[in-house]
């Protein structure tokens, strides 16, 4: 599943940053692409330059592509960032070779499966091969280990990469300003695998990652601001004053994507099938929600503990999913939106109302019709198309039928669509 995190916080009982500001006065910070929101005149010019720059020469700092200098997307900063792409790779080499020297025995996948197709082995020299295994060692002895979204170590040591993406070196060797601070062990290694990693890996990362880009960019154009909008009136919040930086990679965790928060920010898997084409979109909104939801996770809780319940464990993170999902849904479906961007999401509610047979009280049975025809409907959402609701989640989804589609709706109110899912559980 995709996930969120407070570096502090415990697994049960997560809490959210809400950043309560206006929504597009964001300050810009280093991009690898920024795009404007340009007249229709120029949206042609803009992509034809775009498909250019996924053939030029790459270079391993992450300015070479914001030199286009297209200005900011609404909403998101969207990163291909040389030293967090090479940390994640070393983790995820670090992971397979610690599977394959303890390999589960009961065949048991009680987590989400990594969903990226297998990389051909480069042809490294001897010299090549040593610097990378030891990088691969390293990470295999002391951070493979670790969860990305959970370990504070690793959240503070993406946020520090994704600092620096603009540097070649990491120690300040050469430039003062380039030193990150990093234990001398970990740079080392990180040092000492990026001449590799920038031979043989890397032209095809930063590739794919400008490609997912490409792709998302102009839903993001189109639609972010509406998107933002909608589910910041949903959570009766609002959206970050800043930009949400979105660091894409080959890999990230095992879900695809993670969100870690203060700051927050954004890791995507470009080479994951989950986050392909228009699905990357729901992806990319889902794990921003993780920072404005906050309103959700505190009126369960409240909820609960005044009919002295147990808390629903991840109820508030399947809300996140389906929310999401019933968000986008309309987007999607309709190509001559996506097209045009003129689908008007404050109304998207009333769509959903004229086509949903759900009402507070209705069976099962009328749930699981309105899930097929929300997946008739032209796109299915994230978490029906993964199956996460047969994993754990198997009554969340009736109860958000029932009782949270009326709020998405307009029929009910936050508090009465949080009371009536408390109280069927």
């Amino acid at each position: 599943m995709i996930a969120r995190l407070s570096p502090n916080s415990e697994l049960d009982s997560c809490s959210f940053a809400t950043r309560r500001a206006n929504l597009c006065s964001a300050g810009v910070g280093g991009t690898i692409v920024r795009f404007a929101m340009l007249r229709r005149a120029h949206t042609r010019f803009l992509f034809v330059l775009l498909i250019l720059a996924l053939f030029v020469p790459l270079r391993a700092k992450a300015s070479s592509q914001s030199e286009l200098a297209y200005g900011p997307l609404p909403v998101f900063e969207l990163h291909s960032g040389f030293w967090v792409n090479l940390h994640h790779t070393l983790y995820h080499q670090a992971r397979l070779r610690k599977d394959a020297a303890s390999p589960d025995k009961t065949g048991k996948t009680p987590g989400p499966a990594l969903k990226t197709p297998a990389e051909t082995k480069p042809a490294y020299t001897a010299a090549e091969q040593k610097a990378w295994d030891d990088a691969v060692s390293y990470y295999a002895a002391n951070l493979a280990a670790k969860d990305l979204l959970f370990s504070s170590e690793l959240v503070e040591l993406k946020n520090q990469l994704s600092d620096f993406e603009d540097c070649d070196e990491l120690t300040g060797k050469t430039k003062k300003f380039c030193d990150a601070g990093l234990p001398p062990k970990l740079a080392q290694a990180l040092e000492a695998a990026a001449p590799v990693y920038r031979a043989h890996l890397w032209p095809d990362h930063d590739r794919a990652n400008r490609r997912w880009i490409l792709r998302v960019a102009p839903l993001v154009i189109e639609q972010g601001v509406g998107l933002s909008e909608r589910l910041a009136d949903i959570y009766e919040t609002h959206w970050p004053r800043q930009k949400i930086r979105v660091d894409v990679a080959a890999y990230a965790n095992l879900a695809g994507a993670y969100t870690t928060l203060d700051p927050q920010r954004v890791t995507i898997a470009s080479l994951d099938s989950r986050n392909q084409d228009a699905e990357a979109l729901e992806v990319l909104f889902h794990e921003a929600s993780h920072g404005i939801a906050e309103p959700v996770q505190d009126a369960i809780i409240r909820e609960c503990r005044q009919r002295d319940k147990a808390i629903p464990r991840d109820l508030w993170h399947a809300l996140i999913f389906y929310t999401t999902g019933e968000v986008i849904r309309p987007v999607l479906a309709s190509s001559d939106a996506t097209a045009a961007g003129k689908l008007d999401l404050r109304s998207a509610a009333s769509t959903s109302e004229s086509s949903s047979t759900t009402t507070f009280g209705s069976s099962a049975t009328s749930s699981r019709e309105n899930t097929r025809s929300t997946s008739a409907a032209g796109y299915t959402p994230y978490a029906l198309r993964e199956g996460l609701y047969e994993r754990g989640w198997k009554n969340y989804l009736d109860v958000l039928q029932r009782f949270w589609q009326p709020y998405l709706d307009g029929r009910a109110t936050f508090s009465d669509a949080i009371a009536r899912m408390v109280s069927s559980l």
